[in-house]
């Protein structure tokens, strides 16, 4: 069986809803993807954060949760860490994911869709929903291939990574999700789903 690992990137966030501390607001949207982690089967888990960030990564990760500092919150950064061998743990992963940490109701099955193609593609992409651009995650065989262009999951559009490919059928576009980049995303939260926990009681308490 393939070894696998998801880390949840834990990069900048630049909007938190009006009333609420945006460091409150980072933190909570990256406890709850650690947790959403956490519940996985059958892959490790990890956080990904630069130095000045760590911070961030020391709130929200369970015990034994690998940690690894990067030079910039990218999935290019992360793929290296990866290959470096730069947290505790073990290396020698045959599968990574690389996923945004501010998609705090992502359900775990997005997760499972993500990886999914690995077994017959190098690479898969999930795209952002809900207009916008950049991507929610990416998952890549080990090691990453050559031709892989630099990634931010802010701004990379699936399609850019499909012509970088030497064909296109090498990059799998799969299901995507919101991510809380704006009023819109916050209004597609589902009160009646499980989970979000930290980032519903944040909201609860929001002034109106």
């Amino acid at each position: 069986m393939s070894r696998r690992v998801v880390v949840a990137l834990l990069g900048p966030v630049t909007w938190s809803p009006p009333g609420i501390d945006p460091a409150r607001w980072r933190t909570a949207l990256a406890e709850d993807v650690v947790d959403l982690l956490a519940t996985l089967n059958e892959v490790e888990t990890a956080v990904a954060v630069t130095a000045q960030d760590r911070w961030l990564a020391d709130a929200v990760v369970w015990p034994g949760t690998g940690v690894y500092e990067v030079t910039e919150p990218t999935p290019n950064a992360v793929f290296a860490a990866l290959a470096a061998g730069r947290h505790t743990s073990k290396t020698g992963y045959d599968q990574v994911a690389v996923v945004a940490a501010d998609a705090p109701d992502l359900p775990g099955l997005t997760l499972g869709k993500l990886l999914r193609p690995l077994t017959t593609r190098p690479v898969a992409v999930a795209p952002v929903e809900g207009g916008g651009t950049g991507l929610l995650g990416v998952a890549a065989r080990l090691p990453v291939p050559a031709w892989l262009p630099a990634l931010d999951l802010d701004t990379t559009e699936p399609a850019e990574v499909r012509r970088a490919a030497p064909s296109p059928g090498d990059v799998a576009v799969t299901a995507g999700w919101h991510r809380m980049r704006g009023p819109a995303d916050l209004a597609a939260l589902d009160p009646a789903v499980e989970g979000w926990e930290a980032t519903r009681a944040l909201l609860s308490g929001r002034p109106v």
